[in-house]
C-alpha cells in the first residue's frame, strides 16, 4: 500500500499544484512584469523599466496610507490580542454558559467584510450625529471606526486560537506553581505565557498581516474619506489601478511593493515570536 501511494503521489498532488500555478504564479509573474510596464491592458505593454516604482514612491497618498496602515496595523494587534487574551483566559474559567459565550464572541467572524463596513457605517454614524459629526468628517473618526470594526470582528475569533492553547498546559504547573506560593501574575508571566506562545505566534501573525491588508472593510466603512485621509494600502492601491486612467503600471507597482512589505513584515514577526519558543 506504501509504495503504491509513493508511485502515484504525483497523481494526488498534480490538481492542487495545477491551480497553484495557474491561480497565484501565473498571475503572479505577469503582475510583476507589468509592473515595469505602461499599459491598459496586458496586449499592448510597453517596458518602462523602474519609472512606475519612482512615481509610486513620489506619490504622496501612497506614502500616507503606508503610514496610516502601519499605525492601524499596530493599534488592531495590540488591542484585538490582549482582548482576545483576556477573553479566553475568562471563558477557560469553569464557569456555566461558557460555550455559549465563546459563540456568541466567534460569529461576527463569520459576517463578510463588506457587509459587516455598512452595518459598523451605519451604527457609528448614527452615535457620531448625536454630537454633529460622522465617520467622513475627520481621520480619527474614520480611524478610530475602523479599529472598532476590525476588533469586534476578530477579537473571536484570535480568542479561539488563544482558549485552545491554554487548554493544552499541563495542569501539573500550575498546581506546582500554586503550591510553591506564586501569585497570579508570577503564574501568568512565568507559565501561563511562555506556554502559549506557539498561539501568540499564530494569533499576531493573522492580525499584523490581516491589518495590512485590510480592504472589504475600509471600502465599505469610510471609502478612505475625508479626502483619503483614511484611505489604507489596498484600497490607495485600488484606486490608483482602476480609479486613473494612465496609472494601472503605477499601480501594479504599487500592488508589488504592497506585496514586498506584507511578506517581510509577516517573516519578521514569525521569526521573532518563534525565537521566543524556542527559548522557552
Amino acid at each position: 500500500m506504501e509504495k503504491a501511494l509513493k508511485r502515484y503521489f504525483p497523481l494526488f498532488i498534480f490538481p492542487t499544484l495545477a491551480a497553484f500555478i495557474i491561480g497565484f504564479i501565473g498571475p503572479f509573474v505577469m503582475g510583476l512584469w507589468l509592473s515595469f510596464c505602461e499599459f491598459t491592458t496586458v496586449q499592448n505593454a510597453t517596458f518602462v523599466g523602474f519609472k512606475n516604482y519612482i512615481r509610486a514612491f513620489a506619490d504622496n497618498s501612497f506614502l500616507y496610507s503606508l503610514g496610516f496602515t502601519a499605525l492601524f496595523a499596530v493599534a488592531s494587534l495590540v488591542i484585538i490580542n490582549v482582548a482576545a487574551f483576556a477573553l479566553a483566559m475568562a471563558l477557560t474559567l469553569k464557569l456555566k454558559g461558557t460555550n455559549v459565550f465563546r459563540t456568541i464572541f466567534f460569529m461576527p467572524n463569520l459576517i463578510g467584510g463588506i457587509v459587516l463596513g455598512y452595518i459598523w457605517q451605519l451604527i457609528l454614524n448614527g452615535i457620531l450625529a448625536n454630537f454633529n459629526a460622522a465617520l467622513n468628517l475627520h481621520a480619527k473618526y474614520g480611524f478610530w471606526g475602523l479599529i472598532v470594526l476590525v476588533c469586534w470582528q476578530q477579537i473571536g475569533y484570535m480568542m479561539i486560537i488563544y482558549i485552545a492553547g491554554l487548554q493544552t498546559i499541563p495542569g501539573d504547573l500550575k498546581e506546582a506553581a500554586d503550591i510553591d506560593g506564586a501569585t497570579s501574575g508570577q503564574l501568568l508571566f512565568r507559565i501561563t505565557i511562555p506556554m502559549m506562545m506557539p498561539s501568540i505566534t499564530i494569533c499576531t501573525f493573522l492580525t499584523v498581516t490581516n491589518g495590512f491588508k485590510l480592504f472589504d472593510q475600509n471600502l465599505a466603512l469610510t471609502a478612505g474619506e475625508p479626502a483619503h485621509a483614511t484611505e489604507m494600502l489596498a484600497l490607495n492601491i485600488f484606486n490608483t489601478f482602476y480609479g486613473r486612467v494612465g496609472f494601472e503600471g503605477i499601480g501594479q507597482a504599487k500592488a508589488v511593493l504592497f506585496f514586498i512589505l506584507v511578506v517581510g513584515i509577516g517573516l519578521l514577526q514569525l521569526r521573532i515570536t518563534r525565537s521566543k519558543e524556542v527559548q522557552q
